[in-house]
C-alpha cells in the first residue's frame, strides 16, 4: 500500500469519526439550533469530508457526492455569530418583524429511467427492516421522492449520476404570514409557492449547470 493510499484510509476514518461525533452532539442538543457543540462537530465533519474529497481527487481523479468547502471555525463564528450570543447574531428581544421564505426549484433530466429506478429501489430497501419486503418504486417521480425522503429532504440527495441537473432558481422573500400547510390540499402544487400580496422579493439566484466544452455534459457534483 502506498503512502497516498494510507493517507486516504486515515482521511476516511476521520470522516466516520466526525460523523459519529456530530450525531452524538445533535442528539445531546435535543433540537437546540444554536448549540455550540453541534456547530463545532458540524465544522469538524465538514472539514474532514472536504479533506477526504480532496485526497480522493488527487489520488484517483474521483470525487464524492459531498458539495462542501473548507470552513475556518474562527471566521465562521465571527460571520454567523454562533457562540457569540445566538445563531443569528441578534440579541434577545430583537426578532425580525417578518418571516423569511426561501423558494427553490431545480429541474433534472433522466438519462436512464431503469438506472434511476434501481437507485431509488436500493434507497427504499435500505430504509425498511430486513424482515420486511419493500414495495417496488414505480415511475421517475416516485423515484425522486424516495431519494429525497432517504436524504431527509435535502436536494443533495439528488446529486447522483442518474439525474442530470438543468436550470434552477432560488428566491428569498420577506413575508408577513408564515406557511400554513393545513390550508392547502395535498394535490395543490402551486398554492404553497404563490407569493402573497404583501410579500417582498429580496433577491433571486439563478442556477445553471456547468457544461464542459469537451463533452457538453454537466459537471459531476462535488
Amino acid at each position: 500500500m502506498t503512502d497516498q493510499h494510507a493517507e486516504l484510509d486515515v482521511a476516511l476514518e476521520r470522516v466516520i469519526e466526525t460523523a459519529r461525533a456530530h450525531l452524538a452532539a445533535v442528539r445531546a442538543a435535543e433540537g437546540r439550533i444554536d448549540d455550540d457543540a453541534v456547530w463545532q462537530a458540524y465544522v469538524e465533519l465538514n472539514n474532514a469530508s472536504y479533506e477526504y474529497d480532496e485526497q480522493l481527487l488527487d489520488a484517483f481523479g474521483e470525487v464524492t457526492p459531498w458539495d462542501v468547502e473548507a470552513i475556518d471555525p474562527d471566521e465562521a463564528d465571527e460571520r454567523y455569530g454562533v457562540g457569540l450570543g445566538g445563531a443569528d447574531g441578534t440579541e434577545p428581544g430583537d426578532p425580525h418583524p417578518l418571516v423569511l421564505s426561501v423558494r427553490h426549484r431545480r429541474d433534472y433530466r433522466v438519462p436512464s429511467v431503469a438506472a434511476l429506478l434501481r437507485v431509488a429501489q436500493a434507497a427504499r430497501r435500505a430504509g425498511v427492516p430486513d424482515e420486511e419486503e419493500s414495495a417496488a418504486v414505480e415511475g421517475v417521480g416516485e423515484a425522486v421522492l424516495e431519494l429525497l425522503q432517504s436524504g431527509d429532504g435535502s436536494l443533495g440527495a439528488l446529486d447522483i449520476p442518474e439525474l442530470e441537473p438543468l436550470d434552477g432558481v432560488v428566491m428569498v422573500s420577506e413575508v408577513t404570514v408564515p406557511l400554513d400547510l393545513e390550508s392547502f390540499d395535498d394535490e395543490d402544487s402551486s398554492g404553497p409557492f404563490t407569493p402573497g400580496a404583501d410579500d417582498r422579493l429580496v433577491g433571486r439566484l439563478d442556477e445553471h449547470p456547468f457544461v464542459s466544452d469537451l463533452d457538453e455534459e454537466p459537471e459531476r457534483a462535488r
